[in-house]
């Protein structure tokens, strides 16, 4: 009998040797390092992210952040996770209101539907729940022109960005294709059927926008490298009339499938598997809170083992010991879910 190509292959190429038994995170990574001592590391995407920032300052690399609250402010609680990025964008949820917010950044996108006038306010349809909104035209022009000033910075100023891939469902604006990051009307603004409508992403839209979307990156930063990664936050809510669980897996499936398309093709974007150490088979019921979809401070703990054990780390560094259950990061992601999600306040509306 001849021999064949899979006597050759590592534990890690079968699922009895690798999950079955003994199974390691961190052998769940391929390719690397992802990062590498002295780089500069930002980040965007959904709110699953801002779990990450803490665990990559505390193992010394640097997170680029160009964009604070005026000092009068910083004390002053901010809801949505506006605080929690590089620039205070929040969170972004398609890979569309990603591409969108970028050329926004460099003069090559305006939208036509650019601000609210609530009440006494100006209200940022890309930035709903800010707590401080403008009070007139004037000052909402400077806030947003400062914002995007620094939104430009924070990809001119990085060596690495991690882009978290959160939904595939939007809202857009009818004018012009503009995607919000909530449905109008649910935390501000007024639904109006004929100016917004619902679209579902199909996997060559989200493929072409992520090609996109690191074209333009290069075009601002052409040594920037990309880290992908998708989260395994379920759906809040559904607007595609399927049951909410048949939407989730259709969503993360697709948005898994394009990550993999644009790491093919482009060596300057790996991928980390967070969402497959989070929701694969091997894990544990504990890696997601009583609700099924806030993920837990153990899920965490083993992500970021599994993502800074592919890292280079930098020097005078010691190992991050993992986050006790017990300890102030046993509620982060439940807090993340539910106080700076815009996703998440479709469940808070009455039912009919």
């Amino acid at each position: 009998m001849s021999d064949h190509p899979y006597r050759q292959f590592p534990p890690r190429s079968f699922w009895s040797r690798s999950v079955a038994r003994d199974f390691d995170g961190a052998a769940v990574v391929t390719g690397g390092p992802l990062l590498r001592p002295g780089d500069r590391v930002a980040s965007m995407g959904s709110c699953f992210a801002s779990n990450l920032v803490p665990h990559i300052e505390s193992a010394g690399y640097a997170y680029v952040r160009t964009e604070q609250p005026h000092p009068q402010l910083a004390q002053l609680p901010e809801n949505l996770g506006y605080r929690d990025f590089s620039a205070a964008y929040g969170n972004l949820y398609t890979v569309r209101q990603m591409l969108q917010l970028v050329r926004r950044s460099v003069g090559l996108f305006s939208p036509t539907e650019d601000r609210w006038h609530v009440a006494d306010a100006v209200v940022d349809p890309f930035r709903p729940g800010l707590a401080y909104p403008a009070v007139g035209n004037a000052e909402f022009d400077a806030l947003v022109g400062g914002h995007l000033r620094a939104t430009r910075r924070v990809f001119g100023e990085a060596d690495v960005i991690i882009v978290t891939l959160g939904l595939t469902e939007a809202w857009e604006s009818t004018l012009d294709g503009a995607v919000f990051p909530a449905c109008p009307g649910t935390i501000a603004g007024t639904f109006d059927p004929d100016r917004y409508v619902f679209h579902n992403f199909t996997v060559e839209e989200v493929t072409t926008d992520l090609f996109a979307l690191v074209e333009a990156l290069h075009a601002i930063n052409p040594a920037l490298r990309f880290i992908l990664t998708v989260s395994p936050v379920p759906l809040v809510a559904t607007a595609s009339g399927r049951h909410v669980l048949e939407a989730t897996v259709y969503s993360k499936s697709l948005l898994r499938v394009a990550a993999a398309h644009v790491e093919q093709v482009d060596p300057t974007v790996a991928y980390f598997p967070a969402y497959e150490l989070v929701t694969g088979p091997q894990a544990p019921e504990n890696f997601f809170e009583a609700d099924r979809r806030s993920v837990s401070a153990a899920a965490i703990a083993i992500v970021m083992e599994a993502f800074l054990g592919s890292c280079e780390r930098p020097a005078g560094t010691v190992s991050t010991p993992a986050p006790s259950a017990a300890g102030p990061l046993a509620t982060i992601s439940a807090r993340i879910a539910r106080a700076e999600c815009e996703e998440e306040l479709l469940d808070e509306l009455p039912v009919r």
